[in-house]
């Protein structure tokens, strides 16, 4: 079961908002989450690394769509969340929408979100 957040009221001011691969924390619900562009595309993550609890907002974008975890250097797909280098768990990943109204983000739901 999941909630979806909006943020903004527009996709030109999501755009504006979130430069082309820079990563920003935002707060959705009760949750801090990382929030990257990448062209065209969004992507919404944990915004602390499943292997030590590092923060993945101080983390790097590669060209391969990988998010690059500071402490360790472990990455992680964008899309899907899949640890690609190191050996922890995979990141969680949140589901995202631009649509006219602002970008959706699909958050799942429990007593702890």
């Amino acid at each position: 079961m999941s909630k979806t957040f909006t943020l903004g009221n527009s996709k030109e001011q999501i755009q504006n908002l979130l430069p082309d691969s820079v990563i920003k924390r935002v707060k959705v619900g009760e949750r801090s989450i990382g929030l990257v562009r990448r062209g065209e595309k969004f992507f919404a993550f944990s915004g602390t690394c499943p292997h030590r609890g590092a923060s993945l907002i101080e983390g790097s974008i590669n060209g391969l769509d990988e998010l690059i975890c500071p402490l360790h250097q472990y990455r992680f797909e964008l899309k899907t969340g899949k640890v690609s280098v190191g050996s922890c768990g995979d990141l969680e990943v949140f589901p995202c929408e631009l649509t006219a109204e602002g970008l959706k983000i699909s958050m799942p739901y429990s007593s702890n979100s």
